[in-house]
């Protein structure tokens, strides 16, 4: 059997007998696949050879064992080393559970998947020559140290250290002062250092250090952290390269010792964000107005530059938080890309669809919780309904409103995020929450019923196992086919219009809460001046106006709330309102305020704003030392040309000047001379 060009083995792990050959054939030709399952039963082992003959015609090979793929990687290394690869995991995920009987479109749906051709994802390079700066506050700090001189160049840093017997051999150097500041990531860190000392060699009983000095730098390459005292950066266990243990618990510090000895070398690091400062609405102007991924970022690896930001793919630890609540798309996630994360989604939710399943539950894990959940609930408890899709990303914080509506768009009746417990502590589900909440406002505003969408913070298995079988069942949405391409809010919108064409109870306008990236603007007209100033604050061109005439026009698909243009408006006439839209009249310009020219009282031509022009040439009559004559305030009611010409016609010039005088020059200075 083929499917997308490779050869799909399945096995069925010692003749598991809820796995039917004749169903699983039939839901693989629903996803696209031709010829018949070949089902093995010891693919692995005694029938490896199948395997290696698999490699040798077809080359591109799919297994359905997850748990044997390092030895299948093994073999193709050294038989095919060109070969592709791929594995689905249907025997935890499907095979056992309580419904593996009634699987089999979840089975073909998982292959189907796991079928697809991913492009892989970027990379930045660490450098780390083993430069080791270990901080702590006694004897701990130096015996780890010396632990670690052979293997990496240690210095040791005590912060207010006490009384501490000196080694009788100072083989690793030995500093006192407090951290001011940490910034950098593994092979990159800078230290600002406070009452920084070097150690007398001269002690006796106990160290003494000489007269410290404030803000010394210094770089290294790791930083070990043993104070036992607050963290020196922000999540710090997603720091690569800084390293921490409390200095009573000597089983963590030995485990952090093993770990620092291995960071020596080169190492690759996905670069997870993709960052296009062209489309960013952080601010126009030096007016700050989406703040989203700043907010989002657990790692402080994204600062502020004015108008855009920027993004440290070295400290960022891949939360994905910011492609989540990013507006425009300015930030996006490249595992996967975003055109792959939708390709996923609609070959899962909907191959499991034309292989007979209903109502499909998709269910977003990461790989260390969430498979570790999965694989427990399939050894020991009833395993996952047939109807629940489980769908693994990267981090389960990197989703979106644009991967939400793709999901109920293809046919998602719920959609349960599996989050590790963890992420609630460090802070990391707001963002996630916020486009919940959105897309759980537009569903209800639709008909579809809100608390479609849940999250599972659980531990514990069998927790997580009740809560997923004693879901309901919703009706699930009307499955689309579209692609999800374009842009972000272009992939959003797709899955809404989707959603919207089909929703039991349509509503055109859909309330939204604060925080949602669609909505409107209202401008008091009475106050608005039409100095379009917001126009040009506009980053998405979402306000708009007319080069030929006052105008001032909206389009509202287009607006994603960033505020910039009420931060932007001098007369504060601006005010937002977050909704969906999904009538026609959105895609469409639609007029806010519109005036008079006013004509020039010389030549006719029309400039400016006429209710603008007159009411400043009543403020500045008479009471502005250039405008105290009639004529003179006549010139505020002329365009710009005509005001040049009589300007120079009255002889009232700012040019206008007596004889030149004569130039200076050192001969002037000499004696004798005048």
């Amino acid at each position: 059997m083929h499917l997308k060009n490779k050869r799909v083995l399945v096995c069925n792990c010692a003749r598991d007998k809820a796995l039917d050959p004749k169903k699983l054939t039939r839901a693989l030709h629903a996803v696209g696949a031709d010829g018949e399952a070949e089902v093995y039963t010891s693919l692995c082992r005694a029938q490896l050879d199948s395997f290696q003959n698999a490699l040798a015609q077809d080359r591109d090979v799919l297994v359905t064992c997850a748990q044997e793929a390092p030895l299948f990687r093994e073999v193709a290394a050294e038989e095919a080393p060109e070969a592709g690869l791929a594995f689905a995991n249907l025997r935890e995920k499907a095979l056992w559970s309580d419904e593996a009987k009634q699987a089999h479109p979840k089975m073909a749906a998982l292959v189907a998947e796991a079928a697809l051709d991913l492009e892989p994802m970027p990379t930045v390079a660490m450098e780390s020559a083993g430069t080791c700066l270990i901080y702590g506050r006694d004897e701990t700090a130096i015996a780890l140290g010396r632990q670690l001189s052979d293997k990496l160049d240690v210095t040791v840093l005590l912060a207010d250290p006490g009384e501490i017997m000196p080694p009788r051999t100072m083989d690793v150097p030995v500093f006192k002062g407090r951290i001011r500041e940490l910034r950098g990531h593994l092979g990159g860190f800078g230290v600002m250092v406070d009452d920084y000392a070097p150690a007398l060699p001269a002690t006796r009983q106990s160290l003494q250090f000489e007269l410290g000095r404030n803000g010394a730098f210094s770089e290294c390459d790791l930083v070990i952290d043993v104070t036992g005292e607050d963290p020196l950066v922000r999540a710090p266990d997603k720091r690569d390269g800084y390293l921490r243990a409390a200095p009573d618990d000597p089983a963590r510090v030995q485990r952090i010792a093993f770990e620092a000895a291995d960071l020596v070398g080169t190492f690759e690091k996905p670069k997870y964000v993709a960052y296009d400062p062209s489309i960013c609405a952080h601010g126009r102007s030096r007016k700050t107005g989406c703040t989203n991924c700043l907010d989002a970022c657990p790692t402080g690896a994204i600062q502020s530059l004015g108008e855009t930001v920027e993004i440290d793919p070295y400290v960022c630890a891949g939360c994905g938080s910011c492609a989540s609540v990013c507006p425009t798309g300015a930030a996006s996630y490249n595992l996967p890309r975003p055109f792959d994360l939708g390709e996923r989604l609609r070959t899962l939710i909907g191959g499991y669809l034309k292989a007979g399943g209903t109502d499909p539950v998709l269910l977003i894990h990461d790989a260390a919780h969430g498979e570790e959940q999965i694989a427990m609930m399939a050894r020991y408890g009833r395993g996952l309904p047939a109807r629940v899709l489980p769908f693994q990303v990267n981090e389960v914080t990197q989703i979106g409103l644009d991967a939400l509506s793709a999901a109920f768009g293809y046919g998602a009746a719920r959609v349960v995020f599996l989050v590790p417990p963890a992420k609630r502590r460090e802070g990391e589900l707001d963002g996630l929450e916020t486009q919940i909440a959105t897309m759980d406002s537009i569903l209800a505003g639709m008909g579809y019923r809100a608390g479609r969408i849940t999250l599972i913070e659980e531990a514990d298995p069998d927790a997580v196992e009740a809560h997923l079988w004693d879901l309901d069942k919703p009706a699930a949405p009307e499955p689309g086919t579209f692609l999800a391409m374009g842009g972000k809010r272009s992939r959003t919108m797709l899955g809404l219009r989707h959603l919207y064409q089909h929703a039991p109870t349509p509503q055109e306008i859909v309330p939204l809460p604060q925080g949602a990236p669609f909505g409107r603007v209202h401008v008091d007209t009475q106050g608005c001046t039409m100095c379009l100033a917001c126009v040009s604050a506009c980053p998405t061109g979402a306000m708009l106006d007319d080069p030929d005439s006052p105008w001032l026009g909206f389009n509202e698909e287009t607006c994603i709330q960033c505020g910039l243009c009420a931060t932007t408006c001098p007369e504060n006439v601006i005010q937002l309102e977050p909704r969906l839209n999904l009538s026609e009249d959105a895609r469409s310009p639609i007029e806010l305020n519109r005036q008079e020219p006013f004509h020039c009282v010389r030549c006719g031509k029309p400039f400016g704003v006429e209710s603008s022009i007159r009411r400043i040439a009543d403020q500045l009559a008479e009471k502005h030392w250039m405008f105290q004559r009639p004529d003179q305030v006549e010139r505020i009611m002329m365009c710009d040309d005509c005001r040049v010409v009589v300007q120079f016609e009255s002889g009232d010039t700012p040019y206008k000047h007596g004889e030149v005088p004569r130039p200076r020059t050192t001969d002037d200075y000499k004696p004798g001379t005048s």
